[in-house]
């Protein structure tokens, strides 16, 4: 069984900070790039960031490369999402994939295999 599963979403005020985590299960996470993505009410889904095994990072959203950050854990086979000075226009669903590690990153959410179910977070005072 191939799985990704994200967790940590909830509602937070502006300015806090949240993590996100995403669990893979029946594959090795540490072979594959991890993508997230994100989907605000209305919109369409948007390419957030990918992270690479060795840990490089790819930004393609300008307005979130200073508050977003990712990591991963091997041992766990999961990867995070850490966000600070949460906004309310970052309120969406938000959603980790992953692809095959010899295209390195992309910004084509049509490029990446396995999803995630996505993770509600919202931002409101």
């Amino acid at each position: 069984q191939v799985q990704l599963v994200e967790s940590g979403g909830g509602s937070v005020q502006p300015g806090g900070s949240v993590s996100l985590s995403c669990a893979a299960s029946g594959f090795t996470l540490d072979y594959y790039v991890i993508g997230w993505f994100r989907q605000a009410p209305g919109k369409g889904r948007e390419t957030v960031l990918c992270i690479t095994p060795s840990g490089d990072t790819t930004y393609y959203a300008d307005s979130v490369k200073s508050r977003f950050t990712s990591s991963r854990d091997k041992a766990k086979n999961t990867a995070y999402l850490h966000v600070n000075n949460l906004e309310p226009s970052d309120t969406a669903v938000y959603y980790c994939a992953t692809r095959d590690v010899i295209g390195g990153c992309s910004g084509s959410r049509l490029t990446y295999d396995h999803w995630g179910q996505g993770t509600q977070v919202t931002v409101s005072s």
